[in-house]
Formats: C-alpha cells, structure tokens, sequence
C-alpha cells in the first residue's frame, strides 16, 4: 500500500572546491546538508553537480544523498536520487528512493518525492512510499 509524507525541510547549500585539472566550464559541486521536518523526521548529506547555462532560466542538476531518520516513526536509513532540469524558467524534477537503499526498520523502502520551493525560498516535500514489509 502506497503511504503519503509529507512537511517542511532546510537545506544548506556549500560550494565545493572543483577538481584538479577541471576546465572553467565543469559543472559546480555543491555539498548538500538537509534537516526535514513532520512526517520524516531526519537529517542528510550529500552532493549535488550543477550547470548553468547561457539562456537565462536554463540549467541542469543531478544529486545524490543519503537520509537518517525517522519516517512515520519507523527508523533507518535510505538513499535519494535526483535529476533535475529547468528550460527556460520551467522545473522538471525526479527525486527517486535509490534501490534497496534502505536500512533498519526502512529496509524494503521504495518511492519517489517531490519538491516544493515556495516564494520566499520555503521548502516542503511530498513522499510517495511503500514499504515491502509494511502491514
């Protein structure tokens, strides 16, 4: 059965250092640090790698990271995917439960999330998940 989370959520965004050797127009690195709040009740790390480009409103990213908490108060860990795009102003985004990621009593976790970034920079989440031992 497919369960819903959902809250609010922090994210701190820092620019790592680029790569030895990196040509001026690799992607950007940027550590990730996430604290979410209500339904999952848990903290993250991870990485994210970024390009903008010349069209204003025009960029891409892919991330990765890895979330240790709580959710509907089952404890554990798990892994998220994302993959996103904007074309000219307009979002697509896909953040994925890596495979087999989860850990504890999250073992079995799989879903994807959507991100909401409201004006002023307010960020909330919406979990579709289900757990394969879940009752």
């Amino acid at each position: 059965m497919t369960k819903r989370a959902s809250g609010p959520f922090d994210v701190k965004l820092t620019p790592m250092a680029q790569e030895a050797g990196a040509v001026e127009a690799a992607p950007g690195r940027l550590a990730l640090d996430k604290r979410y709040h209500g339904d999952l009740e848990a903290t993250s790390q991870g990485q994210m790698l970024a390009v903008r480009t010349a069209v204003e409103g025009s960029a891409g990213y892919v991330a990765l990271e890895r979330v240790s908490g709580t959710l509907h108060g089952r404890s554990g860990t798990f892994a998220l995917q994302h993959s996103g795009t904007m074309t000219r102003g307009a979002p697509q985004l896909s953040v994925t439960v890596v495979p087999d990621s989860g850990t504890g009593e999250l073992t079995g976790l799989s879903g994807s999330m959507n991100i909401v970034i409201e004006a002023g920079g307010k960020h909330t989440y919406d979990f579709q998940y289900t757990l394969a031992d879940a009752p």
